[in-house]
């Protein structure tokens, strides 16, 4: 272990696993680090269930009714990605997309007043949604047809909304109500609170946009699931480095990131030291450089039916907009089953998220797992979330943010551009990613 590396990458989530094949892929020499035995970190997908069980310090192990335990890859972070986003966009550039198949997700949902309903998000559906009043279906199809339209380099299509205008004028020019306003902000924008409503509408737009974009791309909703977890994420972006040589190490103690000077020159494991230029890892292993800014907690639910109100679908999406629930971070469903290799068959994997807010987190998910009942099984996790607070620029070290409440990886490629940039003085090009946009996931559509 004694080299010299251009940089170690310490951690093994889907954020450092990313970074790592794209610095392999330029030509960086990495050693890519991590003190578990498997794969994922936080982001991990846990198998066989028994592991599960264990993780949880549940008592016994998993009855029988529950099938073999090998069948079961259940993940700990529970994401889904936009067909049309950007860790699709990752994939393809990477070509990571060989080592994995997607299977599209089936629905997305949001709650109202007790019940869900299916988020429309074309113009068909809107008219047909049982979510609004016929006149409110109309303004809310007007918004749908100008956002869709809307071209910041083209006045014309701006109808008096400049990209700079508040959100909350774009609602008040097309005279759409709350419940509107929550659904269209939460739902297809993927706000998780009401901030963005003082914030430039363009963003907002943007964001509607690759929602449409990505349901159009399958039909049936924007999201994609890879078979057998989210946990062949990070696997795949490895097996991407290691064949452009990158070098991986798993099982690995870290005892000492050393710094010279105040910059990081390499890292200490079982008494030796790798030395390098640049440092990337996850809040755990420099936590000094860290601070908390909340928690999340998530309740992993084993299920034996589908969800109430969602057609008896394998896999959905549902989210519960603050201000249905009195809250001010939204509440999140991600539902995938037996039709993604991940479950037993005939059993289902409900995972409830959000931000904690109150003492008591998991009264905080009571609307979500009331509408999970009957639960055959709960996994309860709380999770502090950290965001660095060294940038790297003097110390070359670059710590990635950890895993929020949402449902989708928008978020986490948000942060993989940045701290890419930070690295590397240049931005993220996803200009080589139109190559085999169309037919690389072949059947996701099935």
């Amino acid at each position: 272990m004694n080299e010299d590396y251009d940089v170690i990458v310490l951690g093994t989530g889907l954020t450092e696993c990313i970074l790592s094949g794209i610095m392999s892929v330029k030509g960086k020499k990495v050693l890519h680090m991590d003190r578990n035995s498997y794969y994922g970190g936080e982001s991990a997908s846990i198998t066989p269930l028994e592991d599960l069980y264990k993780r949880f310090g549940i008592p016994g192990t998993p009855p029988e009714s529950m099938g073999k335990g090998r069948d079961w890859n259940v993940d700990l972070v529970p994401k889904f990605l936009m067909a049309n986003g950007q860790l699709v966009s990752m994939l393809l550039i990477t070509q990571v997309t060989r080592y994995l198949d997607f299977k599209v997700v089936e629905g997305s949902y949001v709650y109202k007043a007790g019940k869900i309903h299916k988020v429309p998000s074309t113009e068909t559906e809107a008219l047909s949604s049982s979510l609004m009043g016929i006149f409110e279906k109309r303004r809310f199809k007007n918004l749908l047809v100008w956002a869709a339209n809307y071209d910041v380099n083209n006045p014309k299509t701006w109808d008096g909304m400049d990209p700079k205008s508040p959100m909350s004028d774009v609602y008040k020019k097309f005279s759409l109500q709350q419940d509107v306003i929550d659904f269209t902000g939460h739902s297809l924008a993927l706000y998780r609170t009401d901030d963005y409503l003082s914030k430039p509408c363009i963003e907002t737009i943007n964001r509607i946009k690759l929602y449409s974009e990505s349901l159009a791309r399958y039909g049936k909703s924007p999201y994609l699931y890879p078979l057998y977890g989210l946990g062949e994420l990070p696997q795949g972006f490895a097996r991407l480095s290691a064949i452009y040589g990158g070098t991986y190490m798993l099982n690995k103690p870290i005892e000492e990131i050393v710094m010279e000077n105040g910059k990081v020159v390499g890292v200490k494991s079982e008494g030796e030291i790798a030395r390098c230029k640049q440092l990337i890892c996850d809040p755990s292993y420099a936590l000094g450089s860290t601070s908390k800014v909340g928690q999340v907690i998530r309740a992993i639910c084993i299920l034996s039916h589908p969800i109430n109100g969602t057609s008896n679908v394998n896999s959905c999406q549902i989210i519960f907009p603050q201000n249905q629930v009195n809250r001010k971070h939204d509440i999140y469903v991600c539902m995938i089953s037996f039709a993604h290799n991940v479950a037993a068959q005939g059993k289902y994997i409900a995972i409830a998220s959000t931000t904690v807010e109150t003492g008591d987190p998991e009264k905080e998910l009571k609307p979500a797992l009331d509408m999970l009942a009957p639960i055959d099984q709960k996994f309860v996790s709380i999770s502090d979330i950290y965001e660095p607070t060294d940038m790297g620029t003097e110390s070359q070290i670059f710590i990635s943010r950890s895993y929020d409440a949402t449902t989708h990886f928008e978020t986490t490629c948000d942060d993989i551009k940045d701290i890419y940039k930070r690295m590397t003085g240049l931005d993220f090009d996803f200009s080589e990613m139109e190559r085999n946009k169309n037919d690389i996931f072949g059947d996701a559509a099935e």
